[in-house]
């Protein structure tokens, strides 16, 4: 799972055939986000802001389920 350099963003992994973006945060929280095109993650991976782009384009604008330990 690649890591990222950001101070809310631990990690992300992305399935291109499910569609399917894996968020971890830097507080341990994580999420999959449903129906992520291949476009987004590539632009999320390259933002100079990861938390600013997640916000922006990620958050309440997909469905997601919170991973529990």
């Amino acid at each position: 799972m690649p890591r990222v350099a950001s101070s809310a963003i631990a990690r992300l992994e992305y399935n291109a055939f499910a569609r399917e973006l894996l968020v971890v945060f830097t507080t341990g929280r994580t999420y999959t986000y449903f129906g992520v095109s291949p476009e987004v993650y590539d632009q999320f991976g390259r933002a100079d802001s990861k938390g600013a782009f997640f916000n922006l384009m990620i958050r309440d604008r997909y469905q997601f389920e919170e991973h529990h330990r």
